[in-house]
């Protein structure tokens, strides 16, 4: 065996990159990952965290192995800049309820937005936006999306080690319900009469207002085939009022297909 063949190289290997995007949103998601600490350390040592403004000004050109985007689609600049995000990431994950589903601000899908800008704004006519607010996934092809209103960090890191090693995340899929049940939590559905909407959202939060006698407001938006209209319609037979149901459901997830189906069908009917 000649010298050359039998020595091994002592270049390192290349880590995979990742990058992290901003765009309409309140920033709770990249938080959650800068609150993982100890674990982001860890992640540290086996990726190259390319880009991410919120954490570093340091930052490395593309293509990228791994690109988590945080905010929804808002103004036409958005829709570009998302197409070219796109074409920079070998894998596109949305992160939060406003990647994923529009976020709080998609309220204005339902409004007119011009009466908004005209109340909020001394200048409206500074102000360039869209019409709508809307997920990553109605512009672009998408690979994974984690849910949350903001992620649960301890699934964020589960999923870039997952994308890392090249497995399947291990992101939970059944409801809130379940999470009930785990800690002890009585349904406040059926002993206190609470519209909750932890039959139809997916788990993550470790049911955290279920736990206080609170409704679930579907911080992780609905669970995989949730039917909402039959819940909502369960709620409103009982006696709950109609307008309530529809500001429950048009929350941080609202614009969500299931959970918009059923705020629709609220005031239609």
């Amino acid at each position: 065996m000649s010298k050359t063949s039998s020595q091994k190289s002592t270049e390192p290997a290349t880590k995979p990159t990742v990058a992290v995007f901003k765009f309409a949103s309140c920033d709770g998601c990249q938080l959650s990952l800068l609150d993982a600490e100890d674990e982001l350390l860890a992640i540290a040592q086996q990726v190259e965290i390319a880009y991410f403004l919120e954490a570093r000004t340091r930052t490395l050109d593309g293509p990228y192995d791994v690109g988590l985007v945080e905010g929804s689609i808002t103004t036409e600049h958005d829709v570009e800049r998302i197409r070219e995000v796109r074409r920079q990431c070998r894998y596109l994950v949305t992160i939060g309820a406003c990647a994923t589903a529009g976020g709080i601000q998609s309220l204005r899908n339902w409004a007119n937005v011009a009466d908004f800008i005209r109340q909020v704004y001394a200048t409206p006519d500074y102000i360039s936006t869209l019409s709508t607010s809307t997920a990553i996934a109605d512009h672009v092809p998408v690979d994974f999306e984690l849910r949350g209103c903001p992620i649960n960090k301890d699934q964020l890191v589960e999923l870039i080690t997952a994308l890392v090693i090249g497995r399947v995340p291990r992101i939970p899929n059944y409801s809130v319900c379940v999470e009930c049940k785990r800690r002890g939590t009585v349904c406040v559905a059926v002993t206190k009469g609470i519209s909750c909407l932890g039959p139809v959202t997916q788990a993550g939060c470790g049911a955290i207002c279920p736990s206080f006698d609170r409704e679930c407001f579907g911080c992780y938006g609905p669970q995989e085939l949730a039917n909402v209209t039959s819940l909502s319609g369960h709620y409103e037979s009982r006696g709950e009022k109609r307008d309530h149901l529809v500001r429950l459901v048009r929350n941080f997830n609202g614009y969500a297909p299931a959970f918009r189906a059923a705020s629709d069908a609220l005031e239609e009917s």
